[in-house]
């Protein structure tokens, strides 16, 4: 049957028509829908793991017992992964073990740009890129057979682009699999030195295989033009804009398996033709590869650069010389920075860390647009958990004026995630320091996953709950209080009692994200034009259902769910 399908869905599909058993990974944008659609597949058990490292040991472990098995993450999430990664190369598999890691070419909705070939090459493990959906179902597939085949992890590129864009899928039957026996192999699964040294030989030796098996893979293929004016070596999405913007005007080598990749099929390809354009987005792998293997006649980040993504009109410009042109609109259209929802939980807290001149050391969730302006209550943004880790090194550094002016913020999936660890290391040390669990309920950011403190699992299924406050107390924190943000008093009220206190301290916010569908919000306020003078107090808040016409402040009903903070923050009763 044909399906239009998105990259993610299409995936999932792979997955589930590969007989995979295991599913454990950590939502991250543009990663997370792979997961969410396998979880539709009662055949396979899927959940979502505290972070990647466990999803990934998840995944081995699943493996080794026999199943295939699979986890999946952004790029950033491929870091933390990272330790179990290397040594699974070394290891090996059982069952297969597919890995997803999805790259965000031009930042869409990350911190970084690093391109996870580097990982693949580093970690010597094979690395598929499909360029549209139905490749992304068939190399999944593909990727099961090559791991069990050479005994490997095989890691699958997405890129935004692809994972979140549609295409045409023929899908089939679910190929269901028995375990494969489990015998034990210290030698294999014990990586201590004495085991580990043979290892490695094992996948020096595979890397030579596989280099074999790429120079006839149908997953690499030649796409020659009579018209070819010269040759193109492409890969991922970049291979959908060289198509669309070059046509039959170039031969194309679209190369399927980006690590490792063969040698003397770019040499033969290269061969035809005087001109060699490598078009990849990023940094120059493929043609750095291209210059070590001794092809000379090629060409790639000296015109396109390794900032950001590529696009039909980026080629044309750059390789035909052909600027596309654009209609112009007479109208000057305001930009849209994106901004914290309309009732968000996190605006009342961070008024007060503006309101009193707080340093903050911020982390990775939605509430990072607590840096942008009006706010702009946040002065450090680094990684997972890094906002504890480095409130802690901050206040060392600086000594005890800090101690009493600078927070940590981090949402509650975050902290479960890695965060955790940061607060141990302020309890161990005994570090003066105070944290803020941004705790709404849910993991807001990539769109509204369950973590290990709601209850719930990826299902929707009862679940064991952390409990914030115990687990901080657990840890060592003595100090550990909750507030409600949207009440400002009281939040301003605690922020001030812990950051005078001469001991480390844990203030939980606690009020559920304003988009769950679950929560009743209040009757929207309206402004009383006869006692607003446009002072603009409340425009402080930065909240997107306040404007500002003829002078008054004015209050879109449509968007307002009645927190509140607006009228606690107007002094002259103007708002009700």
């Amino acid at each position: 049957m044909k399906k239009l399908m998105l990259g993610n869905e299409a995936f999932a599909r792979g997955l589930y028509e590969a007989g995979c058993k295991i599913v454990s990974s950590y939502p991250g944008t543009p990663s997370t829908e792979i997961t969410e659609e396998a979880a539709k597949y009662d055949e396979m058990y899927a959940e979502w793991a505290p972070n990647e490292k466990v999803a990934m040991e998840t995944a081995l472990g699943a493996s080794i017992a026999g199943a295939r098995a699979f986890c999946g993450m952004k790029h950033v999430g491929l870091n933390v992964a990272a330790d179990p990664l290397y040594t699974a190369a070394y290891t090996g598999v059982n069952g297969g073990l597919v890995i997803a890691v999805a790259d965000d070419q031009g930042m869409h909705s990350s911190q970084n740009e690093q391109d996870s070939r580097h990982h693949a090459i580093a970690a010597k493990v094979p690395m598929l890129e499909p360029s549209d959906s139905a490749e992304c179902r068939d190399f999944v597939k593909a990727a099961y057979d090559i791991s069990e085949s050479f005994d490997t992890p095989v890691i699958v590129r997405m890129s935004t682009r692809v994972a979140h864009s549609q295409s045409i899928v023929e899908t089939c039957e679910r190929q269901e699999l028995e375990l494969k026996e489990y015998s034990k192999n210290p030698q294999k699964y014990v990586m201590m030195p004495a085991f580990a040294k043979g290892r490695h030989v094992f996948v020096e030796e595979r890397t030579k295989k596989l280099i074999e098996f790429s120079e006839k893979s149908s997953l690499n293929r030649v796409e020659l033009s009579e018209n070819a004016e010269f040759g193109v070596i492409t890969n991922g999405a970049a291979y959908q804009y060289v198509k669309e913007a070059l046509g039959d005007r170039v031969s194309v080598l679209k190369l399927g398996i980006v690590n490792p990749m063969p040698d003397q099929l770019i040499r033969d390809f290269a061969a035809k033709y005087e001109r060699i354009v490598v078009v990849e987005e990023l940094d120059g792998i493929i043609e750095a590869h291209c210059r070590n293997i001794g092809v000379n006649n090629v060409e790639g980040k000296s015109i396109f650069g390794c900032i950001g993504e590529i696009n039909q009109s980026v080629i044309e410009e750059k390789l035909l010389g052909v600027k596309r042109e654009f209609t112009e609109l007479d109208e000057n259209v305001p930009v849209r920075p994106p901004v914290m929802c309309a009732g968000c939980p996190h605006r009342g807290l961070f008024y007060c860390l503006k309101k009193l001149d707080v340093t903050v050391s911020g982390d990775i969730g939605c509430y990072t647009l607590g840096a942008a302006a009006p706010l702009t209550a946040i002065d450090t943004t680094i990684c997972m958990g890094a906002s504890i880790s480095g409130l802690h090194g901050f206040n060392k550094a600086r000594g005890a004026d800090s101690e009493h002016r600078s927070v940590a913020v981090i949402g509650d999936s975050t902290f479960m995630h890695s965060g955790m660890t940061g607060l141990v290391n302020i309890a161990y040390n005994n570090s003066n320091s105070t944290v803020i669990i941004l705790d709404n309920s849910i993991t807001g950011m990539t769109g509204h996953q369950q973590n290990p403190t709601t209850g719930k699992n990826l299902k929707g299924d009862p679940a064991a709950a952390v409990n914030l406050e115990e687990l901080c107390k657990a840890i060592g924190i003595k100090r550990v209080r909750v507030v409600d943000p949207y009440c400002l008093a009281e939040t301003e009220k605690a922020i001030k009692e812990e950051l005078a206190a001469d001991e480390a301290s844990v203030i939980i916010s606690r009020r559920p994200c304003a988009l769950l569908k679950y929560v009743k919000h209040n009757v929207p306020f309206k402004t009383d034009v006869d006692k607003c003078v446009g002072c603009k107090a409340c425009m402080k808040l930065g909240c997107p259902a306040i404007s500002m016409k003829n002078g008054k402040a004015v209050i879109d009903h449509t968007q307002c769910v009645g927190c509140g903070i607006c009228k606690e923050q107007c002094r002259l009763g103007a708002i009700i």
